[in-house]
């Protein structure tokens, strides 16, 4: 079993004399550092994994089998904002020594897209490691230095070696790290310039990090393609940076990624002005397949608290015959059922399919002649584009009667909000504040009306979940008073809808993007 654990270090070029450092003692002068431990020397080896293009180390990641040291084994470190990456490891095993641990393989998926992983550099480190330590003897931080020699496993490969330095925390904040900066500066130890051993010693031993065509194409600086290819890069990086959290069950991940792949899917929607809607269309369509595998479980998830909430504030004496029971029995097999289908969907064909389409899109944009033009115009017609299809759609279901067909219909007009929600995400660097007010609005019909299609979700399962416990001779009675809390609850918000409506349909909101 994998375990995890948040990294947070930075890395320094070598100072000119390593032998001699003696302002090292500067540094217990920093805040809450009390005293410099010497901790002795070790000698690492690892050999680091990667696919033949580097997918890996393009994408800041890294995947190594270590032996030496206090944490001999398999690590794959992903990335975090700041000077933080995740460490997760799985221990050496004798009998497949060097075998990737299938976990771990998984883990990296959405970064190597399905390529083979094979031994791409071995680094051997010789380290002299220092502890700081608080008044209590407590370990702050750890500062190595370390004398690196790497020799590439690629055909084309050489070696190379080098001298740097790391601080990496260990029971302290941030603010510790800015403080150590401060004395290492002082001393002429500046940051290094690579992100890790790993890219440093690649770079130096091989052409395959050399070539600038590596860098994604943009379109013209200050552009509307521009600004809509850094929105649509920072998705695609969401996305798969949210793949092994989706994978490993973490808090919220499947609703994140969902999330991610709908406003994606609406930013390609949206700007089909700027990106060719030829190559687009196709990745919106798996966009809106993903959403709908990761739908499944993320739904159940919403389900669940509804009705636990339901069921939990009810009185005593309302609930009546086996209800938690059946709840939690019912929860067993659909979270099951949500889980399957979201791992299936991750590990199929077709999603290894959309990540490389997803990494062709950011490394060769489609680029339309409109993409040239200043951002203002372009965004704001796509805004108004977006905002005549809510307009259509939100008043045709407004007034439709009651019913099933008006409940379809506003689902379809919040659906419209969403998407004209996502695309003012992506014009409010250009537009500012008109954007923000216009998307806070239609945000407000959103969540009134996707309360109202909750509800309508809800009482169908309600349905389903009284029936089941009739023919088990069990009392319906509180599944119908539940139903029929839940039929009051989408009435009061199809009643607050119309006035939701008129405030995000004001025209004074298109008329502020447009000057």
């Amino acid at each position: 079993m994998a375990q995890s654990t948040r990294e947070t270090e930075r890395k320094y070029a070598a100072p000119a004399a390593t032998d001699d450092m003696p302002w090292l003692s500067d540094l217990t002068e920093v805040k809450s550092v009390a005293a410099l431990e010497e901790r002795g020397v070790q000698e690492l080896d690892a050999v680091y994994y990667d696919t033949d293009d580097l997918r890996l180390t393009r994408a800041g990641a890294s995947l190594r089998r270590r032996t030496g040291g206090t944490d001999a084994g398999w690590h794959l470190k992903l990335p975090l904002p700041g000077s933080s990456r995740e460490e997760i490891r799985c221990p050496l095993s004798a009998k497949a020594k060097d075998k990737v641990p299938e976990e771990l393989r998984e883990l990296a998926l959405s970064r190597t897209r399905g390529a083979p992983l094979r031994p791409v550099i071995r680094i051997r480190s010789t380290r002299s490691l220092r502890h700081l330590l608080d008044a209590d003897g407590g370990v702050l931080a750890e500062l190595s230095l370390d004398t690196v020699r790497a020799d590439s496993l690629l055909a084309d490969g050489g070696r190379t070696r080098w001298t740097e330095m790391e601080v990496e925390l260990a029971d302290a904040g941030p603010a510790l790290l800015d403080r150590v900066e401060k004395v290492l500066r002082k001393n002429g130890v500046d940051r290094a310039q690579s992100p890790s051993k790993v890219a440093r010693a690649l770079t130096e031993t091989t052409s395959l990090l050399q070539d600038p065509a590596d860098t994604p194409a943009a379109g013209t600086p200050g552009s509307a393609g521009d600004h809509v290819l850094a929105h649509v890069n920072r998705l695609v990086g969401t996305l798969t940076d949210l793949d092994p959290a989706v994978r490993r069950d973490l808090p919220d991940a499947v609703h994140r990624m969902r999330t991610t792949s709908r406003r994606l899917r609406g930013c390609l929607r949206s700007y089909r002005s700027v990106l060719d809607r030829e190559v687009t269309d196709p990745v919106r369509r798996e966009l809106k397949w993903l959403a709908g595998e990761l739908g499944t479980e993320r739904d159940h998830e919403v389900l669940r608290e509804r009705l636990t909430a339901g069921v939990r504030e009810l009185p005593g004496e309302l609930v009546l015959g086996p209800v938690d029971a059946r709840l939690q029995v019912w929860d067993a097999a659909e979270q099951a059922e949500g889980r399957r289908r979201t791992l299936d969907a991750l590990d199929s064909p077709r999603y290894l399919k959309l990540l490389d389409r997803l990494s062709a899109l950011t490394e060769a944009p489609p680029l339309r002649a409109k993409a040239a033009r200043k951002p203002e115009k372009v965004m704001v017609k796509a805004l108004s584009k977006e905002h005549g299809r809510l307009v259509e759609r939100m008043d045709r279901a407004l007034d439709m009667p009651a019913g099933a067909e008006r409940d379809a219909a506003i689902h379809q007009a919040r659906k419209a909000a969403k998407t004209l929600r996502y695309a003012t995400e992506a014009a409010r660097p250009v537009l500012g504040k008109p954007a923000r007010r216009l998307g806070k609005r239609v945000k407000a019909v959103q969540q009134v009306s996707g309360d109202q299609h909750d509800s309508v979700v809800t009482r169908d399962v309600l349905r389903r979940l009284a029936i089941s416990a009739h023919a088990a001779g069990e009392s319906g009675f509180t599944w119908g008073l539940l139903h029929g809390q839940e039929r009051a609850a989408a009435e009061a918000r199809e009643r607050q809808l119309p006035e939701a409506w008129a405030r995000a349909r004001a025209a004074s909101g298109l008329k502020d993007l447009r000057r």
